[in-house]
């Protein structure tokens, strides 16, 4: 590379940074949040996040402080990636229950109802929330990366924001450097930590996921990550997921999730990971499109989450985690399922209990459990890993081939097999006596806690599409009497089947236009099914979880 041409990129690169970072803050004076706006925050019901710290070491309390450190440093680039600058918003905002509204949701769109905008003077939520410059269209983008292979890429690449230069070009910011600061602070904490690290594995991953944020090279932090088996503290840092880019599904969000392994939980969920590649023989699709190798490096746990930061932390919190993302990753050593299980049970008890007493049968209450609410998510994680990475089409991997329209359709795939691989495990006496029904029943009741999410976040969209071909399948129906949901339980698995080998067919082929019709066709909330929802609010069930977190 020429000095000439370093210099001037580094120009551009500093114009970029200055430019198109935010959206114009709202034009109006500070406004207080209306009466509509206030009863938004009666959504969430608070939930402490607390744990047993007995279990620890006294280093590894000494590294809790640190690692949340670590994942607080994620808030501020998350903030800049789905809306732009927090404090020139709440210039805008006066109240504290509306300034905790947006805080919430990192922005002035309630994520729970579709992003509407509940800040005065603000328009809609741009689709590539604040990855990429206002004004920019789908194909001046496809334009500008098809100039040449490495433009392509740094444009595409998970971790790039979008901008324009001083000429109006467009140009990619390495994640590093538009959030240095946050990605050095981040990174000396968890350097800090790493030395009171006892576990080699832990000491490992932390050094090397410090390193990731300075460079943006997250695969080596990955595999270090896959290699670790015995630590007991845990954390999830950096950007993750792609949800948040609606526009292409191309750019990773920043979060932060620190974690306490329950050792005596994931010891009993640790053999079901030997039995993945039976359960990727025996999906519901024909062989081509379950051709992909398991991963023997898989492994299942129990967690209690401490702090959640970033995209985790806002809209429906996550309650079970499936990482890391990378295929290559993912096909030579597999991955690594998370059930949160503190996290889980709160949404149990104040959520799920509440809308199965609502909407379910009476005479079908009695499948509601947590142990089947446990399996159903758990597995749901463990179903990311089967089926296939890569088309079967000559597309390239799947999360390429389908863009923006991956990332729900994967979560419906995963909740679908999650379902049949209960069946299966069920079938073959692994899951001990349990009775399949509650698995059943109580997916149901979770699809009512997911829908409520809004078509807005990719699992409420999911369940959206799973709800109205389950139904139109006849795998349960409505007691219009009662307004009541009664599964058929003779049904419920061959509609489950088939919803399945759907999903997995329009991933493996990577058919954009046909998940597209898909989601059109499934992916909204009829009258009646809304009407239920509503019955839900009006009984001010909570929608979703707000933290009390940090250190225990």
């Amino acid at each position: 590379m020429s000095r000439r041409w370093t210099v001037t990129f580094l120009l551009a690169l500093a114009s970029a940074c200055r430019r198109d970072v935010t959206p114009s803050p709202p034009q109006a004076g500070p406004t207080a949040m209306t009466t509509d706006d206030a009863s938004l925050l009666a959504q969430y019901a608070t939930v402490k996040l607390s744990t047993d710290t007995t279990v620890l070491t006294p280093d590894e309390r000494k590294m809790i402080p640190l690692l949340i450190d670590a994942a607080r440093e994620m808030n501020a680039p998350f903030w800049m990636e789905t809306y732009g600058d927090r404090d020139s918003l709440m210039k805008h905002v006066s109240g504290a229950d509306a300034r905790q509204l947006v805080d919430i949701n990192y922005g002035p769109w309630n994520r729970l109802a579709n992003n509407a905008p509940f800040v005065p003077e603000i328009g809609a939520k741009p689709a590539g929330a604040n990855f990429y410059p206002a004004g920019m269209t789908k194909e001046e983008f496809d334009s500008a990366a098809a100039t040449s292979k490495a433009r392509g890429d740094s444009l595409k690449s998970l971790y790039t924001m979008v901008r324009r230069d001083a000429d109006g070009r467009l140009v990619a910011i390495p994640y590093a450097k538009m959030f240095a600061k946050s990605h050095a602070a981040a990174a000396q904490k968890l350097l800090a930590a790493a030395r009171l690290a006892k576990d080699p594995g832990l000491k490992t991953y932390l050094t090397a996921r410090a390193a990731a944020l300075r460079t943006d090279d997250y695969q080596p932090s990955d595999f270090a990550w896959m290699a670790m088996k015995d630590n007991t503290l845990d954390i999830v840092i950096g950007p993750v997921e792609t949800y948040e880019d609606e526009l292409f599904g191309y750019k990773a969000a920043h979060e932060g999730i620190v974690l306490v392994k329950d050792k005596a939980w994931s010891e009993r969920l640790a053999r079901y990971t030997k039995l993945l590649p039976a359960l990727q023989k025996g999906l519901p699709v024909a062989d081509a499109y379950k051709r992909d190798p398991v991963g023997n490096a898989s492994d299942l746990n129990a967690y209690d989450v401490l702090y959640y930061a970033g995209q985790a932390n806002t809209g429906a919190k996550t309650i079970a985690i499936n990482l890391p993302n990378d295929e290559v990753v993912q096909q030579k050593a597999g991955a690594r399922r998370l059930e949160l299980k503190n996290a889980m049970r709160a949404k149990f008890d104040v959520i799920l209990v509440p809308i199965a007493k609502t909407l379910i049968a009476d005479d079908q209450q009695q499948f509601i459990n947590f142990d089947a609410f446990f399996e159903n998510v758990m597995f749901h994680e463990v179903a990311h890993g089967l089926g296939v990475k890569n088309t079967i089409s000559g597309k390239g991997t799947v999360r390429a081939a389908l863009k923006e329209r991956g990332g729900s359709l994967e979560e419906g795939k995963a909740d679908i097999l999650g379902l049949h691989m209960v069946q299966a495990l069920n079938a073959q006496g692994e899951l001990g006596k349990e009775d399949i029904r509650a698995n059943y029943v109580t997916f149901l009741a979770s699809l009512f806690r997911s829908m409520r999410f809004s078509a807005a976040d990719a699992h409420g969209r999911a369940n959206i599409a799973a709800f109205n071909f389950l139904q139109r399948l006849g795998a349960f129906a409505r007691d219009s009497a009662t307004g009541r949901y009664r599964v058929d339980f003779g049904k419920f698995r061959s509609a489950s089947d088939s919803l399945a080998a759907t999903i997995l067919k329009f991933q493996g082929d990577g058919d954009y236009d046909g998940v597209g019709q898909f989601q059109q066709s499934y992916g909204v909330v009829g009258p009646q099914a809304q009407a239920d929802l509503a019955r839900l609010s009006a009984l001010k069930i909570p929608v979703d979880v707000i933290f009390d977190q940090g250190a225990p």
